[in-house]
């Protein structure tokens, strides 16, 4: 079932916690570099983060009237190995919580989820921040080794 929008003064609001939360985490996080916003029609927040397994990657968060989206470019189509590079993908997807591997446009590997915006407390975008974190520190370079292993085999 579906959640009911949230109101213009409830988006408002969630918008202003959501910010806050990021700018304390700027501060405090060494994993984030940068946060950035978007200053179109979409309310979304563009963070940098820094790994170990991949170096920089960014996740977008999109505010909508139902829901916090969240998500990561991850790497590109594989260039070989496609049946092991997927099969390794939806093993590690069996292990993800709120998150998911996705093909993407042009083939690519992204991960991301969703959650209610009535679910969206700084708690909660703490887990989500550290799942992508942890999933990317998993998945990015078991995954490359895979799908191009020629290019470090070589």
């Amino acid at each position: 079932m579906q959640s009911p929008p949230a109101s213009p003064e409830e988006l408002v609001a969630l918008e202003a916690q959501i910010d806050g939360w990021f700018e304390r985490e700027l501060a405090e996080n060494s994993a984030i570099d940068a946060v950035e916003r978007d200053i179109g029609d979409l309310v979304r927040w563009y963070v940098r983060l820094l790994g170990e397994e991949k170096d920089v990657w960014t996740a977008w968060f999109t505010l909508g009237q139902r829901t916090l989206r969240y998500e990561t470019y991850v790497m590109p189509a594989p260039e070989e190995n496609e049946g092991e590079f997927y099969a390794h993908l939806l093993r590690r997807n069996r292990k993800l919580t709120g998150l998911n591997l996705e093909i993407g446009e042009e083939e690519a590997i992204f991960l991301a989820g969703s959650v209610s915006f009535a679910a969206v407390t700084d708690r909660e975008l703490d887990r989500i921040l550290g799942s992508m974190w942890a999933a990317v520190e998993l998945v990015f370079k078991p995954a490359m080794r895979i799908g191009f292993a020629s290019r470090f085999n070589g």
